[in-house]
């Protein structure tokens, strides 16, 4: 009596547990887009200077009530659609002043500049030394690209 009590309350969880898990990450694994990836330390192809990356229209230095307007022009065909980050920080201080997004931007011949249909545009109050950081992401959000550039507000 006690081992068949032991068995129901134990072990029968037990196998019941690893079987309903192994049909929701089945199911989930059949969804179109889905895969498994355990290793992923590595995964992101991070280039930390890149000169697939160009920045149009950026100075090298501003005063605290100018705009900062750029246009960024991919050089890489594997990075003709994706996702576009540009984040501004303090020079030495890792928590941005600003960041925008940018999401499915794709670009051809007609639109060569990013981001396509908008614009960014930032004013810093705050005179110092900063660094404007552009991530790229592939569609697939398996690679990146990045670059960063330093500039000055007065």
């Amino acid at each position: 009596m006690v081992k068949g009590v032991t068995y129901a309350v134990y072990v029968l969880p037990v196998v019941f547990s690893l079987i309903f898990g192994s049909l929701v990450l089945a199911g989930i694994l059949q969804e179109p887009g889905r895969e498994l990836n355990l290793m992923q330390t590595g995964s992101l192809e991070e280039i930390s200077k890149s000169d697939k990356i160009e920045i149009f229209g950026l100075k090298t230095q501003y005063s605290t009530s100018e705009p900062i307007q750029i246009q960024i022009s991919i050089n890489d065909p594997s990075f003709s659609c994706g996702d576009l980050y540009v984040t501004i920080y303090p020079a030495g201080n890792e928590k941005s002043v600003t960041q925008s997004g940018y999401f499915e931007q794709c670009f051809d011949s007609k639109n060569s500049f990013l981001p396509i249909n908008e614009k960014f545009s930032e004013t810093i109050n705050a005179p110092g030394n900063y660094e404007l950081v552009i991530d790229m992401l592939d569609k697939n959000q398996k690679n990146s690209i990045t670059t960063s550039v330093k500039f000055t507000v007065k």
